[in-house]
């Protein structure tokens, strides 16, 4: 049998206690030592300080003064932002009211209410008023000041591409008796595709000027278009499809379609209704 023999355990030893003498050096050491950091840190400190103090001296004037720049160039965005929104509400308020008056026939007041927008509106509500004053223009019978400002707007890189092609129409619309036929076509070419937005508009009078130049076959093939589109509003859609008709160019899919879009009934078609009194 082998009996294990218990571990040894170590008694720490103790340091013998110092001498009064040794004591009291040992106590000092320690003194000096706190002193000499306490010593170390305020020279440290102090160095900071004259540092920054340099720096305070050297750029603090120019900092100062570019930290006031940056306050005001920031005070200055947002009362400019704050100003274009006045603006902006301003703009929109004056062309809701002249709607309004435009709708009541009140022309003049329409118009009036619109010089400001004209004079000083950012650039959408400005188009926007000038679209509004020629029209003004037409309905007042000025056919010619209405065609000269329409062309204007369309010419205008700075107006929205839509707003620039629907001023195009509205002037060729106006000066359509007074433009030849190919000045129509060359104007109206881009928009008279479909899938544009003004494409029923733009080929309904491209299709009128193919006419006047005798060219019936591309006028027939494009009023046939016109009529087929659904994205063309039905009445103009109507339109193209008598005169497709006219030109020999069938456009009629479904002709109960047709006629029931017409507010007609085919005739031997009456239905039901009809058809009691005949059974009689």
């Amino acid at each position: 049998m082998i009996v294990s023999k218990p571990p040894e355990t170590s008694i720490p030893m103790r340091s013998p206690p110092l001498s009064p003498d040794a004591a009291r050096a040992e106590e000092l050491r320690r003194r000096r030592e706190a002193e000499s950091e306490a010593a170390l840190r305020e020279i440290d400190e102090a160095y900071r300080q004259d540092q920054m103090a340099e720096f305070g001296r050297r750029y603090g004037k120019p900092l100062l003064a570019g930290i006031l720049l940056a306050l005001v160039a920031l005070g200055g965005f947002l009362f400019w932002q704050h100003r274009q929104e006045q603006e902006r509400e301003r703009g929109s308020e004056a062309l809701v009211t002249a709607l309004d008056q435009v709708e009541a026939g009140n022309l003049a007041a329409a118009e009036q209410g619109l010089a400001p927008v004209l004079a000083e509106g950012s650039d959408g509500a400005r188009a926007l008023a000038r679209m509004l004053t020629a029209g003004i223009a037409a309905q007042n019978g000025n056919a010619r000041r209405a065609g000269e400002e329409f062309a204007a707007i369309a010419d205008d890189g700075s107006v929205p591409a839509e707003l620039r092609q629907l001023a195009r129409i509205r002037q060729v619309a106006l000066q359509f008796d007074q433009l030849p036929p190919q000045r129509v076509v060359a104007l109206l070419a881009d928009q008279a595709r479909p899938g544009q937005p003004f494409f029923g508009s733009a080929g309904e009078l491209v299709g009128m000027a193919l006419l006047e130049q005798g060219n019936t076959q591309q006028a027939g093939a494009l009023f046939g278009q016109i009529a087929r589109d659904a994205a063309v509003p039905e009445s103009l859609r109507s339109r193209a499809r008598q005169m497709a008709g006219l030109l020999g160019v069938d456009t009629i899919e479904d002709v109960r379609e047709v006629i029931g879009q017409q507010g007609a009934v085919p005739q031997g078609e009456a239905g039901p209704a009809a058809a009691a009194p005949a059974a009689e």
